[in-house]
């Protein structure tokens, strides 16, 4: 399966870690650590050593509750990182965002995926950065909008209505010119889902492939799974990260977007090696 991102076409013959890089100072997980340029860079080098295939960089929470940011300071926060990383590393680069204007200037100093968890909604000129540029494309789902999307969400069969969904934006997209190969798709959990919504996805993501093309999967210490251990703090959700991303990667998930590297890099190539590992046909009865 391929995965053309500009610059860079993935062969995705195995598991494939992105490496979450938030430049913001209010991100559920990790704002503030990586606000300085240079701060961002070492930590883009240290995934990268850890075996990312991708490193997306983002300068807007999209946490519940987020505040909104301008334009301005979403380009002041992301663009000289995109800049220093491509001085340095040829990898696919990804620019988390939802504005057409971010979107474009980071492409233009060196992004080459735009990973957009409106799925091309939010913002009428996006379609028409993603058309002019050869950018991979990630397409999420997200019911609501972050600062209220948790709210009450609400579905009568959330695995029909996020597969339809992909399907619509996949036959939509296309039929504006977006070559189907340039395009993944993002179940978007915790994006306007309930932890029973979420549960019930990683359970049936096998069934929310559309046209073959890839899915990718982001669980990354997210507060479900303080639901499911009855513990809020992020500190104990790295484990719990660790098994879905495995879980995952046994339903035929490719693209894993986490912001520990190591550790799950290290679940990927466990599981592959079970899914590649000879079937000797014994008889065990």
């Amino acid at each position: 399966m391929t995965w053309k991102a500009g610059r860079n076409i993935l062969q995705l013959d195995q598991g494939v870690v992105m490496g979450i890089l938030n430049v913001t100072p209010d991100s559920f997980s990790d704002g503030g650590r990586y606000l300085a340029v240079d701060q961002a860079l070492c930590r883009a080098r240290t995934m990268i050593s850890e075996g990312a295939g991708i490193i997306d960089v983002g300068g807007e929470s999209t946490r519940p509750g987020a505040s909104p940011v301008t334009v301005s300071e979403e380009l002041a926060r992301t663009i000289p990182v995109v800049e220093g990383l491509r001085s340095e590393w040829d990898g696919p680069i990804s620019i988390d965002t939802s504005k057409a204007a971010v979107a474009e200037q980071a492409l233009a100093a060196g992004a080459n995926i735009v990973n957009d968890v409106s799925g091309l909604r939010a913002d009428e000129e996006m379609l028409g950065v993603c058309i002019k540029s050869d950018c991979g494309i990630v397409v999420m789902h997200m019911q609501g909008q972050p600062r209220t999307m948790q709210t009450d969400p609400s579905y009568g069969d959330v695995g029909v209505e996020v597969r339809e969904f992909f399907e619509e934006r996949y036959l939509s997209l296309t039929a504006s010119g977006v070559e189907a190969e340039r395009l993944v798709f993002d179940p978007g959990i915790g994006f306007g889902k309930n932890l029973n919504h979420n549960l019930s996805l990683l359970r049936r993501l096998e069934k929310l492939v559309v046209q073959g093309r890839p899915l990718l999967i982001g669980i990354s210490r997210k507060s479900f799974l303080g639901k499911v251990l009855e513990d809020d703090s992020p500190d104990l959700r790295e484990w719990p990260t660790v098994a879905l991303t495995a879980a995952s990667r046994m339903q035929g998930v490719l693209l894993h977007r986490v912001h520990s590297v190591r550790e799950n890099c290290d679940a990927l190539r466990v599981v592959e090696a079970v899914l590649t590992s000879d079937d000797e046909a014994q008889d065990f009865l």
